[in-house]
This record gives C-alpha cells, structure tokens and sequence, in this order.
C-alpha cells in the first residue's frame, strides 16, 4: 500500500489522465487489494460515484465539469452533482419549469438500461419524493411541493405537444440552441426525438420535426460522431 502522500499523487495522476476509474483500477494505483483501504483515501481527496453502472465508477470530486443539470458524462458513464440516482431524479424533477417525463429523463441521463430509470421513478413516487400526473395521455412527474408542483402543471399544461403541431417556423435562436445541443450532447449525434426531448425538458420548444429539418440543412446525420468527438484523441 503506497504512503498517504503517494497515494494522493497517483490518485490525482490516474484521474487526471482516465477521468474514471473502478474499484479494480484503483487496487493497481494504490498497490493494495483492500477495499476499506481505497476508499479511505478517496475519503481524503472526495470523490464521486456514478449514478450509471450500478455506481461501479468513480472519479475526484474536482474532476467533473457539470452541465446546466448537473450532470457530467465520460463516455456513457455518467455523474451527478448530488450523487445517487434517486437524488438526481429528484434534483431533475425539482429544478424543472415544467415538471419531466420519462423520456425527458431518459434523455437527460442517458442511462443504457431503461429499467434502472423506471424502478426509480417508481420507487420515488410510491415514497412521495415526487409526484405523477397523468396529462394528455402520458405521465408527467412534479415536485412533492404542492405550490411548486401547481406551477410546473401550469406550464405543463401550456406547452402543446410536439407530435401534435404542425411544423413551424425555426427562429435563428432555436437552430444554434439545437446545433449547440447535438454537437456536445454525447460523442455521437443524438436522434432528433431524443435532442428534441432534451431540449423541451429545458423549456426550449422544439418538435422532432424541426430538429429533423436542422439536421438535414446542414448536413448532420444521428449516429454518427459530432466533430467535437472526432477530434478529440481516444483515450487508453
């Protein structure tokens, strides 16, 4: 086992070069197979578990640089501000204008499983951590907070849904706010129902359609790599 300031350094090094690590990566860096042993200094430095992957990720508390949500993905392993799942559905749900749906989470997490995500809900719902509301034949889930929730249904009611309205005019802001999106969204270009979800559950409206008329003028096609992702080296 390497000496607490040994430790420290090859922590910092091993997270500054890979991002993330697992508990088996970490064995090898500190020169130990005990668990209590790790963990007690990534207690010293703070650290971070995945909300993804069953939380078998961890990274330096200084490493993430948050988006708006407070989410930080590397790959397709993703991070909260405030740690677990269940707190960051909360956290999704609570800071919202317009409450969230399924799908809007989805989107925003990006979890590879579905399942995880609606155990989730479930759980969170039946423990009134938040609450459902059945609008237009979908679900939408609303701060426990009675007044806040009144005002996330408000204007959930006043949003009309995508799929319903005709395809409108796309104003200038709402094409760089899109582009924006799907070029740092994830490390390949997200399908238009799902940036189109991503956006609305930021309040920004926008159809499929026009994400879909967007990709098509300049050219961008879903699934393959953004050339912010193309141009970035892979890392070992």
């Amino acid at each position: 086992m390497l000496s607490p300031d040994q430790s420290e350094k090859a922590l910092r090094e091993f997270f500054g070069k890979r991002g993330v690590g697992q508990l088996t990566d970490l064995f090898k860096v500190l020169q130990t197979r005990s668990r209590m042993s790790v963990f007690r200094r990534l207690n010293i430095l703070g650290y971070l578990s995945s909300f993804t992957h069953a939380g078998r990720y961890y990274t330096l508390a200084q490493v993430p640089q948050f988006d708006s949500w407070g989410l930080w993905f590397h790959r397709q392993v993703g991070f909260s501000r405030v740690g677990t799942l269940k707190a960051t559905v909360v956290e999704l749900v609570n800071s919202s204008s317009a409450g969230m749906t399924p799908k809007e989470l989805r989107a925003l997490l990006k979890l590879p499983v579905s399942n995880a995500l609606y155990n989730t809900i479930s759980e969170l719902a039946h423990g009134a951590h938040i609450q459902p509301h059945r609008l237009i034949g979908r679900t939408v889930y609303l701060c426990a907070e009675p007044r806040l929730a009144g005002v996330q249904l408000a204007r959930r009611e006043l949003q009309r849904p995508a799929t319903l309205a005709p395809p409108a005019a796309i104003s200038t802001e709402t094409v760089l706010l899109v582009l924006v999106e799907a070029l740092q969204a994830a490390e390949v270009l997200l399908d238009a129902p799902v940036l189109a979800a991503r956006l609305n559950a930021r309040s920004i409206e926008v159809s499929a359609e026009q994400v879909e008329q967007i990709f098509a003028h300049y050219g961008l096609q879903p699934g393959k790599k953004t050339a912010a992702q193309a141009s970035t080296p892979s890392q070992r």
